[in-house]
This record gives C-alpha cells, sequence and structure tokens, in this order.
C-alpha cells in the first residue's frame, strides 16, 4: 500500500466513528450539536440535521474506505483505521463532556 492509502484509512475511521453519535441522537429525536448549528459545533441541531450529517459521515468514510484498500489482512492499515476511531473518539468526548461536579 502507498502512504495515502493509510491517510486515507484514518481518516475513513474518522468519519465512521464520527457518525455514530450523530445518528443515534439523531434517531433518538434529540437535538445533538453538529458544523450547522448557531454556534458551529456547540449549539444544538435538529435531530433530522444530524440523521443526514450521519449519514454524509458514512458515505465519506465509506468511500475513503474503499480507496484506503484497507483489508484484515494489512496489520497496519488495521491499526491506521482505529488511531481514526480512537483519535475522534477521544476529541468527541473532551468537546462534548458535561461539567460534572465533584
Amino acid at each position: 500500500m502507498k502512504w495515502y492509502h493509510y491517510i486515507a484509512a484514518f481518516f475513513a475511521g474518522a468519519l465512521l466513528a464520527n457518525a455514530v453519535p450523530h445518528f443515534i441522537n439523531g434517531v433518538s429525536g434529540n437535538p445533538f450539536p453538529t458544523p450547522f448549528a448557531n454556534p458551529p459545533g456547540k449549539g444544538l441541531s435538529s435531530p433530522i440535521v444530524n440523521v443526514i450529517w450521519a449519514c454524509l459521515n458514512m458515505l465519506a468514510g465509506y468511500i475513503l474506505l474503499r480507496v484506503s484498500k484497507t483489508t484484515t489482512k494489512n496489520n497496519l492499515a488495521m491499526l491506521v483505521l482505529f488511531l481514526g476511531i480512537l483519535a475522534i473518539s477521544i476529541l468527541s468526548s473532551i468537546a462534548f463532556i458535561d461539567k460534572v461536579k465533584l
């Protein structure tokens, strides 16, 4: 695999993982932040916007996954894919953290 296949795998993992909270909140009827909210990423978007955003993330993630040529036989490509999942998951957990009183 070429170097750009690994970059595509990383971003495929990030986009596919990013789709999860938007899709779950959207189909549950809950508002959730999207880049289209006011202010972007902090305000709440409607459930329909979240479902559409999740589907766009899934489509782009799928396309990048195909471009990356990632297979379960290539351990490095799988690692990079999961690093993309891990990166966006950690960033999301920080961005959407609730202020908890200890």
